[in-house]
């Protein structure tokens, strides 16, 4: 008889929904149906059941040929390499749990390696401008019950974040929100015309690059001062008038994503964003939050902050914490060749570094982490295949809004498969044993 698995938490993106519900074989060991998932995060959990999935590890020769390998001489590789490594590159992190993290930041600290998390190549300004600035923030909870002015700043949720909308931004009915989106009014700032944009009451099309130029034109406008005829593209009057419906309003949220963290300016956008939330802090309440992707990349940075201080790119080859994006953040460190071995977990730099970055990797020794065939196992010399987090093993993981959620387990891991918790923990020990370390 099949058994239905509620209250379990989608490990996709960084909404990290936790009302599905999965129906499961009466032995544990197969998903049969998902229920409340988007399409992405239910594909998620199907793919964890493919007939051709790797089960073991596999390792490449100098020709290129791939051979089987046990997981004790996976283990010994992968501690061999670390060791023998002067400056290891370990990158990745934001598709596992909190407690996997902890572990592998254990590990780049007795071989003095550099840790480094998807951060660096999409929200790592944001967290840079949170350092210069500060905050002003709050939970997707309040946002459910209390937002009624919500702006949605180079982000496309429609696509990236499939049920932001519909659990926490726009579309449900909180505590004070009762009339859900009709109570709402929706502000869209992106140079495209997305699926979002088009659902916005306003939609400011601003001219690609020029988020610093109109963020500061808000902070004009709230401020009612007086403005050119246009700025990057925008009318003054569409820019009073949407100061004033924010203004208005009893709850504002803005939430960004990469399009104004990885465009001109970058870190000084989000200090610019920062700054109109505390300004309209003088006429209501306001807060603003990023759209993170990988659905622990903010637990990454937050179990670096724990054990390190510092959220990202943190450098360990001397000894101690050093932390200086542009100079000790992945792509900097392999386009200068500084790194002469790389780690990869819960990540996927193969697809997404440029052409310089991944050719590097190529060359150098290498072990990819992942249940997936990615195009970073396809260059790197081990892949050690691991049970899915958040649908064959539990653990922690943070919302975007810093929220703790404990994942659930739903079905068993294949017979012989082990966590990337466990297999970092083998890692750990043997690292010791090379070390001398007690």
């Amino acid at each position: 008889m099949t058994k239905i698995v509620t209250d379990v938490v989608c490990p996709f993106c960084g909404t990290l929904c936790d009302d599905l519900e999965v129906k499961v074989s009466d032995d544990g060991t197969q998903i049969l149906e998902v229920y409340n998932a988007c399409v992405i995060g239910t594909e998620k959990f199907l793919h964890s059941q493919a007939k051709d999935r790797l089960k073991v590890p596999q390792m490449q020769d100098e020709e290129g040929n791939w051979k089987d390998v046990s997981i004790d001489d996976a283990v010994d590789y992968t501690a061999q390499m670390l060791c023998n490594a002067k400056k290891p590159l370990m990158y990745g992190w934001s598709s596992t749990n909190c407690e996997a993290q902890s572990t592998g930041n254990e590990i780049a600290e007795i071989v003095g390696a550099v840790v480094d998390n998807t951060a660096t190549v999409c929200h790592g300004t944001t967290l840079i401008a949170v350092q210069d600035v500060g905050v002003p923030s709050c939970t997707l909870g309040e946002v459910k019950n209390r937002a009624d002015r919500i702006v949605f700043w180079g982000c496309n949720p429609a696509h990236a974040h499939p049920r932001h909308m519909s659990r926490y931004s726009i579309f449900p009915r909180g505590f004070f929100t009762g009339k859900g989106h009709k109570a709402r009014k929706m502000v869209v700032v992106d140079p495209r015309s997305t699926d979002t944009a088009k659902m916005a009451d306003v939609h400011m099309q601003i001219e690609q690059g020029r988020d610093y130029e109109l963020l500061s034109a808000l902070r004009v406008a709230v401020r009612g001062a007086p403005l050119p005829e246009t700025v990057a593209g925008i009318p003054r009057e569409t820019i009073q008038d949407v100061a004033e419906t924010l203004k208005s309003g009893r709850f504002v949220v803005i939430f960004f994503g990469m399009g104004v963290t990885q465009t001109l300016s970058k870190n000084h956008n989000i200090d610019m964003a920062i700054s109109l939330t505390r300004d309209l802090n003088e006429y209501t309440k306001a807060a603003i939050m990023p759209m993170r992707g990988h659905y622990n990349v903010t637990g990454s940075g937050q179990v670096l902050g724990w054990q390190f201080g510092f959220p990202f790119c943190v450098d360990l080859s001397r000894g101690f914490a050093r932390y200086n994006p542009g100079d000790s953040s992945s792509n900097d460190l392999l386009r200068r060749g500084e790194v002469d071995a790389v780690f990869v977990l819960g990540s996927d730099p193969g697809a997404h570094f440029p052409i310089s970055s991944v050719k590097k990797i190529a060359q150098l020794p290498s072990v990819c982490v992942d249940p997936h065939h990615t195009p970073t196992s396809a260059v790197c010399k081990l892949h050690m295949p691991v049970a899915f987090v958040g649908v064959e093993e539990a653990g922690c993981a943070y919302r975007m809004d810093n929220v703790p959620i404990e994942t659930r387990k739903v079905v068993e891991a294949p017979e012989g498969m082990v966590s990337d918790e466990e297999f970092l923990k083998m890692v750990l020990t043997r690292v010791k044993e090379i070390k001398g370390v007690a």
